[in-house]
């Protein structure tokens, strides 16, 4: 994270070197303060520190948003006094000349290491992820995947950290826009300029914190990438600038400030688990803290914060911030990927932090300043140059992205040709079949790892599988319309996974199938929690999905009966209830026993090392007994458990019959599930009767 922000437009200033070029660090009134070059170390440190060695969020990139708001709103208002306008195109232009030089190469890097040490079953996700950090909504991408319960427990993706340099790119977008049409009502009203912008920001700021305090305690993991929930951190720099200038403290209270801020924002990570309770009214302890080493400014006593903030090796740091920023999250993914860690070990987080800083010195002297030695100072002045200078490294950037991308796919398409020869890939039916094991051709695993997190079914494609922060119930129906037998097959993601086996099975009897299916929400009448607090969406979802059964009231509802986890098998009292409702309503259940959990991810572990090492039992996440043999159940519930057909043996292989079972812990391809299509039939007609 960073508060690299463009030169002031006020060229007669002074500048401290500061992040991607010269940034004029000036406070409200256009004077210098070097101590924030201090703080920008501390905050890029605790960023760096806690992502290496304890795998939590400090709270340092909400101090970079403060001071982003801080720095440019001083700037553009000055801008206004100065000029009476703000000119758009030579701020922009200059901003794209700071930021995206170091983020092309930044960029550039992270595709050739994801090429040589990730798994290849991440890269279509990094690939666009890349695209979305160039082109700054990449946070917009992963408060999507935050809510998308098949996404979110996905391995860290190496550019992930541009969520807040996104935030901050929409903010720069926003900002001059606001300013000018505060300057705009200033002139007609004949109010005074800063009075106008003060109340304009102090606006967005209680807006944005209002929305930000509502949404973070609705959806905390959506809010955490929000750009509107973010918003008034740097409203709150905004509105310091504009007032800091008629604050006077007495010199012991500003010591004393200037500690007690640096005090809290270094214990902030220690106290607070900020990755879960930000951003809402909590941030404000750490922006508060940076406001309050702000307001300290430049004691002149020996006893002051601001002495340590202004050492030179600190100011050093700061001036790296941006570039440090960008290179110690991607070196650490790769260094984590590689070392198969969690947390990096003490001697090798050192190793990561100095690479990021050496990296970032050689960023800071080679491309954020290097680049204007090719030509002369007038041309660099210029909104072309700057302009050209952006585009020319940005662009090849998202042209690779894209053109590797559409390599992955076109590979993608012809290996799923071959899944169409089924005496290579038989898949479940070795398990029923044992002579067809004895016959399997060496062919390679389809589908291929780097395919599996793509090998979805009808039923998701279509939509009828909806993500965790979706409350619509979407109800798709195949088979006859006269079926003499209708099926609704309702539940969890693990109840949805099971579609292409159902689907077989019914095409094969004439039945309709109903299916209908949310991420996270099972079919129960337990009050659903997820991170701490009431699952609002699938509590709404449930009511709609009892609701559609009893209008439709199919013969038979196929749901999960258990529920596993690598804390063990167990069944949810809500099962039950749900059971006993449906009796009432004369409807059958078919109870299918939920499938064991595994300790790897299936894809990942078959890329990352001999196949006969991606192997769980199941005991490791399954009860002896199926729990649900174990209490009494209404008279409407057949149960059903095909763990043998998808690990047999008492054992779960990443790979049965050459095709992947799993493509991550806990959720069965479709491919492989497809081929459980008689098995399936069997079962059902089984319990049935039809």
């Amino acid at each position: 994270m960073h508060t690299s922000t463009p030169k002031t437009l006020d060229d007669r200033s002074p500048t401290v070197p500061s992040g991607p070029g010269s940034v004029r660090v000036r406070g409200g009134a256009g004077q210098f303060r070097p101590e924030i070059e201090g703080l920008r170390a501390v905050a890029v440190l605790l960023v760096a520190v806690y992502h290496i060695w304890f795998g939590r969020v400090s709270g340092g990139v909400d101090v970079f948003l403060m001071l982003t708001g801080f720095l440019i709103t001083g700037s553009l208002v000055r801008g206004v006094e100065r000029e009476g306008r703000i000119r758009f195109v030579a701020f922009w232009t200059r901003l794209a000349r700071r930021l995206v030089p170091a983020v092309a190469v930044v960029l550039t890097a992270t595709m050739a290491a994801m090429y040589l040490w990730l798994p290849r079953s991440r890269w279509p996700d990094i690939l666009g992820e890349v695209r979305a950090a160039a082109l700054y909504y990449e946070n917009w991408v992963l408060a999507d995947n935050a809510v998308d319960y098949l996404a979110r427990e996905a391995a860290a993706s190496p550019v992930q950290h541009f969520w807040s340099l996104s935030i901050q790119g929409q903010f720069y977008l926003l900002w001059p826009v606001l300013i000018a049409l505060a300057a705009l009502v200033a002139t007609r009203v004949r109010l005074p300029l800063r009075v106008t912008v003060l109340a304009a920001v102090t606006a967005v700021f209680a807006l944005s914190l209002s929305y930000s305090v509502s949404i973070t305690a609705r959806d905390q993991a959506w809010a955490y990438f929000d750009t509107g929930a973010r918003l008034w951190e740097l409203a709150l720099g905004a509105i310091l600038a504009l007032v800091i200038h008629r604050v006077h403290l007495p010199v012991r209270l500003r010591v004393l400030l200037g500690w007690f801020g640096l005090a809290a924002l270094v214990a902030c990570g220690v106290l607070l688990p900020v990755s879960t309770l930000f951003p809402g009214y909590v941030a404000l302890w750490p922006t508060g803290a940076a406001v309050l080493v702000i307001l300290a400014g430049a004691t002149g006593s020996r006893y002051g914060a601001d002495r340590l903030l202004t050492w030179k090796p600190l100011a050093d740091t700061g001036k790296l911030s941006y570039a440090l920023y960008l290179w110690h999250w991607p070196i650490l993914v790769v260094y984590l990927e590689t070392t198969g860690r969690t947390l990096a070990s003490p001697l090798g987080g050192l190793g990561v932090l100095g690479l990021s800083l050496g990296l970032a010195w050689l960023t800071h002297r080679l491309v954020e300043g290097g680049l204007d030695r090719f030509t002369e100072p007038a041309r660099r002045r210029t909104p072309g140059w700057a302009l050209g200078i952006a585009a020319s490294l940005i662009v090849p950037v998202l042209a690779a992205s894209l053109l590797w991308n559409d390599r992955l796919e076109q590979q993608r398409a012809e290996r799923s040709l071959e899944l169409a020869a089924p005496e290579s890939y038989p898949g479940a039916q070795v398990v029923s079949d044992p002579d067809l094991f004895a016959v399997l051709p060496d062919v390679p695993v389809r589908p291929d790892p780097a395919d599996a997190k793509q090998d979805l079914s009808w039923h998701h494609q279509e939509g009828c599988h909806v993500n965790l922060a979706s409350e619509e119930l979407v109800v798709c129906d195949v088979g006859p319309a006269d079926a003499e037998h209708t099926l609704a097959l309702v539940g969890a993601s693990r109840a949805a996974h099971w579609y292409p086996a159902v689907a077989a099975a019914a095409q094969a009897q004439g039945w309709r199938l109903v299916s209908f299916t949310k991420s996270g929400c099972q079919f129960s009448t337990e009050t659903a929690y997820r991170d701490g607090a009431v699952f609002d969406e699938c509590e709404v979802w449930k009511a709609k999905a009892l609701a559609e059964v009893e209008d439709l009231r199919p013969d038979a509802v196929l749901t999960s009966s258990t529920r596993s986890t690598l804390n063990g098998e167990t069944v949810h009292d809500g099962f039950l209830d749900v059971w006993e409702r449906l009796d009432g309503l004369g409807i059958e259940v078919i109870g299918l026993r939920d499938l064991p959990r595994l300790p790897y991810k299936g894809a990942e572990c078959l890329e990352a090392g001999p196949i006969d090492q991606c192997v769980s039992a199941v005991s490791a996440s399954h009860e002896d007994v199926d729990p649900a043999t174990q209490i009494d159940l209404p008279p409407n519930v057949t149960l059903m458990d095909l763990t043998e057909h998808v690990c047999p043996g008492g054992t779960c292989n990443a790979v049965v019959g050459n095709i992947l079972v799993y493509w991550d812990h806990s959720h069965v391809t479709a491919t492989y599930a497809g081929t459980l299509g008689p098995v399936m039939e069997e079962a059902l007609v089984a319990a049935t009767g039809w």
